[in-house]
Parts: structure tokens; sequence; C-alpha cells
């Protein structure tokens, strides 16, 4: 799962990063008000945690403008404005959360997984690829019913390709949800993770799309 987080405390941003990275999340961080809606045209993310305290555009604006172009994506609002009037302001705007600060990593992180269960399908949240069982919640695949080891990575690009089923993923698209934008690349990382996806689960199960990138065909071979 790729957060966006837009926070101008450096400190809070680090240890926030930090602890959500900590949990599997890949997360990149913008510190202005006027970069929200940049970086969500890049795509690929699954949440946003916006402060409200920004410089360049105040956080309530921000949100007024994602909200006219996406109204799925969640929000939960982080800000140390705590009066009734604010939190009732942020989540009449759109937001989807309203966490006053100072607040423990560990409840964020709660509310976040609280949050992107709800987005979820009901009723998929195993997802049956011929003998595999993927479940995204529990961050596990099983083969014929025995478990599958797959490495954080390997599970991440897993995920994305299950998400975005029937189309085909370019490898800017697969890095960037693996590792956002701050991260060195090894050039050929991903390869090795689609090597190893394909050895553990199938041959046939993700198929190489030559010039543009890769998708999953559902075969295991």
């Amino acid at each position: 799962m790729r957060l966006l987080l837009v926070e101008d405390d450096d400190l809070l941003a680090d240890g926030l990063q930090r602890a959500l990275r900590a949990e599997g999340y890949t997360v990149d961080c913008i510190d202005r008000g006027d970069l929200v809606m940049p970086a969500l045209q890049d795509g690929g993310f699954e949440l946003v945690l916006l402060d409200l305290g920004l410089p360049g555009l105040d956080g309530m604006a921000a949100l007024k403008l994602l909200r006219q172009k996406d109204k799925q994506i969640p929000v939960i609002i982080i800000s140390a404005r705590d009066a009734l009037e604010d939190r009732i302001s942020g989540l009449d705007g759109g937001a989807d959360d309203y966490l006053v600060k100072p607040f423990s990593a560990a409840e964020l992180i709660a509310r976040v997984r609280a949050r992107l269960r709800r987005r979820e399908t009901p009723g998929t949240e195993v997802v049956q690829l011929g003998e595999l069982a993927i479940d995204p919640e529990r961050f596990t695949v099983s083969r014929n019913g025995e478990p599958v080891s797959l490495s954080r990575r390997e599970m991440g690009v897993l995920l994305q390709l299950v998400r975005h089923r029937g189309r085909v993923l370019t490898r800017d698209q697969l890095e960037q949800g693996l590792y956002g934008w701050n991260e060195d690349v090894e050039s050929n990382a991903l390869e090795v993770h689609i090597h190893h996806l394909r050895k553990k689960l199938g041959s046939g199960l993700i198929r190489t799309v030559r010039g543009v990138g890769y998708s999953l065909s559902g075969e295991m071979e």
C-alpha cells in the first residue's frame, strides 16, 4: 500500500514515515499544500495523511481541490487544530477521519488499517487465482492450501498486480509502489522480485508485456 504524507514538520514526518514503513507501507512525503494535486496525478496512492497548517496552500483548500478530482481516495487529517469546529469542518470538507496532534504512531497506523479495510470491496478479501489464495489484509499467500513465504517486496509486487488485474503496470508504476520517490533502487531489483514470484508461485502467473511492463495472467504453470 502506497501512502501520501503531507506534513511540513520534518521531525514528525520522519517519525511517521519510519513507523508506517515498519508496518509494510510505502510512504512518500511532501511538505506543501500546493504539491498535493501534482503528487496525486502521479497515481498509485491508496490513502492521504493531510496536515492542515501547510505552506503554499492550506490543508483545507488542498482537500477541497482533491475532492473535486477524486471522491474515493481516503483522507485522514492529522492536525494540531483541536477545536470542535475545525474537526467538523474537516470531516464535512471531505476527510474520512480526523486525528488531533499529538497522537501515537500506533493509533495512526490502526486508523490507516481501518480506513483501508473499509475501501476493500466486501466479500473479496481473499483473492483466488487457480490454486493460489491471496489475502491482502493478512499479507499471506497459500498454494493448494500450503502457505508460501514471500518477502515484503515480493508481496508488494504481487498485490499491485492483483489490485490492477486486467491492466498492464509499467516498471515505473511498480517501482514507485514498492519504493516511493526517494529510495535508491538497483536497476534489476524489480526483475529479481518478478523472478522470485514466478519461481514460488508459477512461471505463468505474471506476464511480461515487452516494452510496456507486467500484468497478471493467473496461469500457474
